[in-house]
């Protein structure tokens, strides 16, 4: 049983438990995107992309090839939007609420970087075409105003071992997608025959 008693409930006595941060933590962050910045998104393959929405919050992975976020200028960030699962959760909330967070992440670097700004959605056809691969085009293109702009230290990667190849997990030892798909529709999709075609649908519906 949680004690109710011992929930932190103001700003300031959370800050007592705290401290004050330190010059490192403050002087890092600034709000646009410094050319020391520039370079950890232009090397990264992967990042979470945080939005809020009247339907409750949302934090979606999004990932294609180093670079593929484009530092149009200090203040502009540009970033196609891939093939997914339609749901559009995230491009719903930025439709209510432009606030959203990015944390970069770079395979076998223990810094990450956070950036925190306001997003628009464009569909103008010559940004479609720019983003285009193979000939297929994004639906959108995510248009991100910079606001602040920080690198997170190396402790949590350190930690978690998330880049420690012998630490890496199984795939078999968890459930695959079609058992959770069967599991929770009561066997109406999913199953074997689901994750038999998975990998040649993957990589038939990239972009």
């Amino acid at each position: 049983m949680i004690d109710e008693a011992h929930f932190l409930r103001d700003a300031d006595e959370l800050q007592r438990r705290y401290g004050t941060p330190t010059e490192t933590s403050v002087v890092k962050e600034v709000d646009h995107i410094h050319p020391v910045y520039r370079p950890f998104i232009e090397a990264a393959p992967f990042f979470v992309l945080a939005t809020s929405g009247p339907d409750g919050l949302d934090a979606s992975p999004r990932g294609d090839g180093a670079g593929f976020v484009v530092v149009e200028d200090d203040k502009t960030l540009l970033i196609p939007d891939r093939r997914g699962n339609n749901r559009i959760d995230s491009l719903r909330n930025i439709l209510a609420d432009p606030r959203v967070g990015l944390l970069f992440l770079i395979p076998g670097v223990g810094e990450t970087l956070r950036i925190n700004g306001r997003a628009r959605l464009s569909v103008d056809p010559a940004l479609l075409t720019r983003f285009a691969v193979d000939g297929k085009e994004p639906r959108s293109v995510m248009v991100v105003a910079v606001e602040t702009v920080f690198f997170q230290c190396s402790r949590a990667i350190v930690r978690s071992a998330l880049w420690d190849a012998a630490r890496h997990v199984p795939r078999a030892a968890l459930p695959s997608g079609g058992r959770i798909l069967a599991a929770l529709s009561a066997d109406r999709v999913g199953g074997p025959d689901y994750d038999a075609a998975l990998p040649a649908r993957v990589a038939a519906t990239l972009y």
